[in-house]
């Protein structure tokens, strides 16, 4: 009995300095953490603060009142004189959990205020970009519509294109939001054209899709497909320009030209033939023969599939670790896989928009269109 009286009151005093060692360490980083603050906290919290710092360094409040005037330095003392007897360390214990959940809250915010992804580009309707861990998403954003692409989102992906071959991110990655990569062509962008304007349609038409098409044939640093559903027309025609193409085992890939009165774009009457050789070419580009996509990896459009049930994890730590790879390294190497080429691509380009000029305007494409239009209706 005598031994437990000695022992007892030596293990609370052993704590109590512990105590207080972690309770000033807490407090000078409190107020390191307080200088870190971005918004103001309002005058309420900060006069809570001022009267728990004097607390904590003074003790209870030994000042003499101000005068009723003097309303600043009155409230400041109403404050401190308001914690009466707290211990200095309790003031200060309280005064590092009162910064905390300033933190707390002011990071929470952030959080919520920020974009849905880190590292969100401003100024796009039409597609969420992204630069994180060196890669710089470029993500179609109209899941409503598939993902079509109308004239706005032409632009802004020529926008995001040029951004992302300045930025400091080592690779560029084009993908889809929702069910599918996309449905190509949003064929409201000929509708609602008076006979007048049609010419000057298609002329403007050609103009932003030679650019576009012209994007990607420039791109300066490796730029890869993330392909996550169904791709038609446009979004398939480009990926012969693309470095690589991942693609989930659900995606399919068609480019109806024929069916719609239309002919090859993005390179694809040059590319294609190449890839998969003139006859599988033909098939798909003359006769919208629909390629599956273990088919498309089979004929070299793809270059490789994915379960869609590990697809989005299985691709993305790929990337991470080709993002992780010298930067300038992969840039000139792409340039010396591609500068041969690049002449006669742009040469094909111009070619294959003078022939879509010309499509556009024919009666035979104005049909098709109509005629799709209407089966669209009746389904």
């Amino acid at each position: 009995r005598p031994t437990q009286a000695v022992c007892i009151p030596a293990i609370h005093l052993h704590m109590t300095a512990a105590t207080m060692q972690v309770s000033q360490k807490d407090f000078q980083k409190a107020q390191e953490q307080l200088k870190l603050l971005k918004k103001d906290p309002g005058n309420e919290t900060k006069l809570k603060l001022y009267a728990l710092f004097k607390q904590a360094t003074e003790g209870p409040c030994n000042a003499p009142k101000p005068g009723m005037l003097d309303f600043v330095k009155k409230a400041k003392w109403d404050a401190w004189n308001s914690l009466g007897s707290l211990s200095q360390e309790d003031a200060r214990q309280k005064y590092a959990e009162l910064v905390s959940s300033l933190v707390s809250a002011e990071s929470a915010s952030q959080k919520k205020e920020a974009s849905p992804e880190e590292g969100r580009h401003d100024g796009y309707e039409t597609l969420i970009v992204t630069t994180k861990n060196n890669i710089t998403k470029i993500m179609f954003n109209r899941p409503d519509r598939k993902n079509a692409i109308n004239h706005q989102m032409y632009r802004e992906i020529i926008k995001a294109l040029e951004e992302a071959g300045k930025n400091d991110s080592t690779i560029a990655v084009i993908t889809g939001n929702g069910d599918y990569y996309s449905s190509g062509n949003d064929l409201t962008n000929f509708t609602n054209v008076q006979p007048g304007e049609m010419e000057k349609m298609a002329k403007d038409g050609a103009v932003l899709l030679k650019d576009f098409v012209g994007h990607f044939i420039d791109f300066p640093k490796p730029l890869i497909a993330v392909v996550n559903g169904p791709a038609i027309g446009i979004c398939v025609t480009v990926l012969g320009l693309c470095d690589l193409v991942y693609a989930s085992d659900r995606a399919t890939f068609h480019s109806p030209f024929s069916q719609l009165g239309q002919s090859p774009e993005g390179c694809s009457s040059y590319l294609f033939p190449k890839i998969m050789g003139l006859a599988k070419a033909s098939e798909m580009l003359l006769f919208n023969k629909k390629l599956t996509a273990a088919e498309a990896c089979a004929q070299g459009l793809v270059t490789e599939v994915f379960p869609d049930s590990s697809f989005q994890k299985e691709v993305w730590a790929r990337l991470e670790a080709y993002a992780n790879l010298p930067k300038n390294s992969l840039a000139v190497s792409k340039q010396l896989l591609r500068s041969m080429e690049k002449e006669k691509l742009h040469a094909v380009n111009s070619r294959e928009c003078e022939v879509l000029t010309e499509r556009w305007l024919s009666d035979e494409c104005v049909n098709a269109i109509v005629s799709f239009f209407q089966k669209k209706s009746k389904l």
